[in-house]
């Protein structure tokens, strides 16, 4: 069997394996030591490269920023510090067309730029801002879909734990895709904020319900109201953070390691400012740390195995040269592997796609002169696409979970969610088009 054939014989059986429920990372490895034992039909060789992949797969500094990142953003989270920024935005965009919705994207713009897990944006606002939205009447469809699409800015905006997934697998510096990523998703985030508006003034059928007059006119009456040092009060220790963190990364004052040693403990600060961490709230919150960080990182390990198999297999090179030969070009190659993207992310979750793509995809994307950290912010923001594509749109499953609420359908999640995938994949074209858009603050 040829290369090229050897390869999708087994990325095929990763696939089918995964959509059997099988863990990723128990795939991959399994894949991986078949796959090399298969190719050189050596089994001592298999098992080396598998005690290689073990002991160098995490073996690196860099790597404490997965624990670090989490931590930082568990802590923040059990602040309420998103419901704080929420409350803020409130106020101050309220009188805008759309204006509530306009408020949870700029929420979670601010919240994005200290947690960097989608998952844990969609939780935070779904119990902060849906209620607030219907109250004010707002259409449910509509308001669960911007809490779901407005989560995806998670990934985008650094710190971002796909970011870092992607620049171990690809050998990328860390600290300039947290760089790279800050332009599109900020851009992200203003055509999410246009897009609201133009439907609020457009398209009001879509945004609000207009047999809810009555709870609109009730919510009006009872609407917070904040002095301008109680809005200080609020976000001032987010914008520290924020500060702190993002300040010194673009400053080069620190590396994302101690970026993300650093963001802890201003975290840690908050938490303990604000009395957070009571009743066995920080056991919690280091229990869901270590539990989040060792299967990152053991995925990284199998993603490394699994990788080391594809270049023993001459994967790479093989389809490298079957695009090259089918005259596909650097943009043909770039469409055909979105497209790719686009429908795993309707069946595999983020992770799960980076962690078969990226080993594949990444030696083929420098082979075109693609530049890599370029590639990684389109590659990011293709999989977060994923996140609200059905059948598996995790985000929105995590709205609907959060909710608990048997009245609202995750058919209606997804349904409000599609201008927001119209409003990524406009953003997506752009970054492929302008590779400035990414490079430009490095």
């Amino acid at each position: 069997m040829s290369d090229l054939g050897m390869g999708g014989l087994l990325i095929g059986v990763l696939v089918i394996l995964v959509l059997l429920g099988i863990h990723i990372g128990v795939a991959l490895l399994a894949v991986g030591f078949a796959g090399v034992w298969l190719v050189r039909d050596n089994l001592d060789m298999a098992i080396k490269l598998f005690y290689m992949s073990a002991y160098n797969g995490v073996a690196d500094y860099v790597f404490a920023t997965i624990p670090l990142f989490v931590l930082m953003g568990l802590l923040v989270s059990i602040s309420n510090v998103g419901k704080d920024t929420f409350t803020v935005a409130e106020v101050l965009l309220r009188k805008l067309q759309g204006g509530l919705g306009v408020a949870t994207v700029a929420a979670n713009t601010v919240f994005a730029a200290v947690t960097g897990v989608s998952i844990a944006s969609a939780a935070v606002f779904t119990r902060v801002a849906v209620p607030e939205m219907v109250k004010h009447g707002y259409r449910t469809t509509f308001a669960t879909g911007t809490v779901a699409g407005s989560s995806v800015l998670g990934m985008m905006i650094p710190p971002s734990l796909l970011m870092i997934i992607y620049g171990v697998l690809a050998e990328q510096s860390i600290g300039k895709l947290f760089v790279a990523g800050v332009i599109p998703g900020f851009l992200l985030a203003i055509v999410f904020a246009v897009m609201i508006m133009m439907m609020a003034r457009f398209t009001p059928g879509q945004v609000f319900d207009p047999q809810n007059q009555s709870q609109l006119l009730r919510g009006r009456q009872i609407e917070v109201t904040l002095t301008g040092l109680q809005m200080v009060n609020k976000l001032v220790p987010i914008a520290a953070l924020v500060a702190l963190v993002l300040g010194g990364l673009y400053g080069g004052f620190f590396t994302p390691t101690e970026a993300g040693g650093v963001g802890a403990f201003g975290a840690l600060l908050i938490a303990l400012m604000r009395r957070s961490l009571g009743k066995g709230k920080f056991w919690q919150v280091l229990h869901e740390t270590g539990s989040v960080s060792c299967t990152i990182l053991i995925l990284l390990v199998a993603a490394s195995f699994y990788s080391r198999m594809l270049s023993v297999a001459g994967v790479p090179v093989a389809i490298s040269e079957l695009v090259r030969d089918a005259g596909l070009g650097p943009y043909g190659f770039l469409t055909l592997y979105i497209g790719i993207v686009l429908l795993l992310g309707m069946i595999l979750d983020s992770s799960s796609i980076l962690l078969i793509m990226t080993p594949v995809a990444a030696p083929i994307a420098a082979s075109f002169g693609f530049d890599l950290i370029h590639f990684g912010v389109i590659t990011v923001l293709a999989v977060e696409m994923g996140l609200l594509t059905p059948p598996f749109g995790i985000s929105v499953f995590t709205v609907k979970s959060t909710l608990n609420d048997p009245s609202i359908s995750v058919e209606s999640i997804f349904a409000g969610c599609l201008p927001f995938l119209g409003a990524m994949l406009a953003v997506l074209v752009l970054v492929c088009a302008f590779p400035w858009l990414s490079l430009a603050l490095i």
